[in-house]
């Protein structure tokens, strides 16, 4: 694996290890580009605080941090400097604003919750409800269109318990929103690697059909999921399986 654009920090409050840990692991790995893309901070109204993301106050840090250490591993490893976001109408344009005061490589779209977060359930909980299903895909395509995601990370997160020809109507949508807007879609070595409810083979057989193309994204947490082999074997056999081409280089959409 040469390059990985999903990797978190401590700023998360649910990853552990510091930059420098995941670093050197991933030089021990062989990669050659290592993006670090924590989940963004976003201005939410009034006193709500995400408990699974960086705060605001935090965003100077992380990309002080990371300006440092690639310049620090220059010529070893390129250091990009990212974020995981979700599309939440009200909030993205606003948070996009907030981040540009900061070095900024790319974003990649993580759509976690509904509607602007707040009073919505996380999307991998499970539901039969067929609207919840449709206004995950409304959010990420609406994501997808603005043009300013280098891949759609985890897009088969949503657990879906309900009719399968409904779960597959929409996936389609999706994936062929994706395939609009050349939109890698990601594989994801943590759920493999932990054995999560995706990657989901169901919907990887509804964007290989499509004619999507993938990427392989660690997801990782922690430094040593950076050489998670097997979660990277059995992404890359599912790829195979569902006749997914992997880009093993990833171009990098600006967001601003």
């Amino acid at each position: 694996m040469l390059v990985n654009l999903h990797t978190h920090t401590s700023r998360c409050r649910h990853a552990c290890g510091t930059e420098r840990d995941y670093i050197e692991t991933a030089i021990r790995a062989g990669m050659e580009v290592l993006g670090f893309s924590d989940h963004a901070p976003i201005l939410f109204p009034g006193s709500y605080y995400s408990t699974m993301r960086m705060y605001p106050e935090e965003a100077a840090d992380y990309a002080e941090t990371l300006l440092r250490l690639r310049e620090e591993y220059s010529g070893r490893i390129q250091i990009l400097i990212g974020y995981e976001i979700e599309y939440y109408p009200d909030l993205f344009e606003p948070t996009l604003r907030f981040l540009s005061q900061f070095p900024l490589d790319y974003l990649i779209l993580g759509q976690h919750y509904l509607g602007n977060e707040i009073g919505s359930a996380y999307v991998s909980h499970g539901t039969d409800r067929v609207s919840e299903l449709r206004r995950y895909v409304d959010q990420c395509c609406a994501g997808l269109e603005t043009g300013r995601f280098t891949y759609l990370a985890h897009p088969d997160v949503f657990r879906f318990t309900g009719d399968p020809a409904v779960y597959r109507a929409e996936m389609e949508r999706l994936c062929r929103k994706a395939l609009e807007t050349h939109t890698p879609l990601e594989l994801n070595m943590l759920g493999a690697d932990t054995q999560r409810h995706y990657p989901n083979e169901a919907f990887w057989q509804i964007a290989g059909a499509c004619g999507n193309t993938a990427v392989i994204g660690c997801d990782a947490h922690k430094p040593e999921s950076l050489a998670a082999a097997r979660a990277e074997l059995f992404c890359r056999d599912l790829a195979d399986r569902c006749g997914i081409p992997v880009m093993e280089h990833i171009p990098l959409v600006k967001p601003l």
